[in-house]
């Protein structure tokens, strides 16, 4: 291997390496969505059945405050200038991001899973963390493509994705031009696995400007700004919710009422639902899903990168251009936003670029 790649291979081994000892870890800030019921009589503080609560209902409004918040710092977070590594170039890196919360929300207090064998989570982080690898690779015609995969501490998620960029304007340096700052389109695209209760999905489009500033031969300072749209998917699993309460031992099932099943009960509706033998089918209908959030989000980026040689260090802060209820296109949801904190966030990564 030349010496020329060996920082490169070294990087990717430790980011791989990192990645791959966080997959088993969950933590406190996973879902626990079966916590999230609009109407708690339904269930004793075990999340045992109550029969004389009626049935239990998922909170809806509870989850789309999740899904909202979660589901930015899931985005992603543009950590470039709008030039591209060019033809010839690329660039690896390590990169964490971290997210406010709204850690005193009950929804957050709720609806993670905190302490194990703890009915609530009493201390949530109060920001999230994201550590991701990253790949940029230019394609020439101002075209830049990249990569990336990433975890989230203290849960179970993993997440990845891809981005793209076509710089309009970038690398004049002399006349007229030489003064007009870089300028580029890009779009990217994250989504999660290792939750069985929590499916995110994360598009994004952005707008940037950027200026490199020589200082010396080896270094480049580059200033940028830039605006980003969010669209965030969030959907759920199965989730029950009343866990302390088997549904097959309280209905006492010995079939389905389908036709030909020999235990079906005479008399019953041919509607596939359980066959119970003198028990009650009623928390069946406790295996909820919480359906779809859909959640649009402006906000802005200001931030630079330093280069020396070979070494590349980016920072950057993004901050919600408007408030979380703003701009939905469905009432539920603006409904369910309405009076939530904007987020701000940063980022930071370190790499090679060759």
């Amino acid at each position: 291997m030349g010496t020329r790649f060996a920082p490169w291979f070294a990087l990717c081994s430790f980011g791989w390496a990192t990645l791959t000892a966080a997959v088993a870890s969950a933590g406190s800030m996973d879902p626990a969505l079966e916590r999230l019921v609009a109407n708690p009589e339904c269930r004793t503080a075990g999340g045992a059945i109550d029969p004389a609560g009626g049935p239990c209902r998922p909170d809806r409004a509870a989850f789309t405050r999740l899904v909202n918040q979660l589901g930015t710092a899931f985005a992603p977070t543009a950590l470039n200038p709008a030039r591209t590594t060019g033809i010839a170039g690329f660039q690896v890196s390590l990169e964490g991001s971290f997210t406010s919360i709204d850690a005193d929300a009950e929804y957050w207090r709720a609806g993670t899973r905190g302490a194990d064998g703890a009915s609530r989570n009493d201390d949530p982080a109060g920001m999230l963390q994201l550590y991701s690898l990253r790949l940029r690779k230019g394609f020439g015609a101002g075209i830049e493509l990249s990569g990336q995969v990433g975890f989230m501490p203290q849960t179970s998620f993993l997440s990845g994705g891809v981005d793209g960029r076509w710089a309009l304007l970038e690398g004049f340096r002399k006349g007229a031009l030489g003064y007009v700052p870089d300028l580029s389109l890009g779009g990217g695209v994250r989504t999660t696995t290792g939750s069985a209760q929590m499916q995110l999905t994360v598009v994004a489009a952005d707008l940037k400007l950027s200026k490199p500033i020589p200082l010396r031969d080896e270094m480049v300072v580059t200033p940028w700004a830039g605006l980003q749209y969010l669209w965030i998917f969030g959907d759920s699993g199965i989730v029950d919710l009343t866990p302390a309460t088997d549904a097959v031992r309280e209905c006492e099932q010995r079939g389905a009422s389908l036709p030909g099943d020999p235990a079906a009960t005479p008399g019953e509706p041919w509607d596939g639902g359980p066959s119970c033998a003198g028990g009650s089918p009623a928390d069946f209908a406790h295996d909820v899903q919480f359906g779809s959030v859909r959640v649009r989000r402006p906000r802005v980026s200001v931030g630079g990168s330093v280069q020396y040689e070979l070494l590349s260090f980016s920072a950057q802060i993004l901050v919600d251009l408007t408030e979380p209820h703003q701009g939905q296109s469905s009432e539920a949801t603006r409904a369910a936003l309405r009076g939530e904190s904007r987020q701000w966030g940063f980022a930071l990564d370190a790499g090679l670029r060759f």
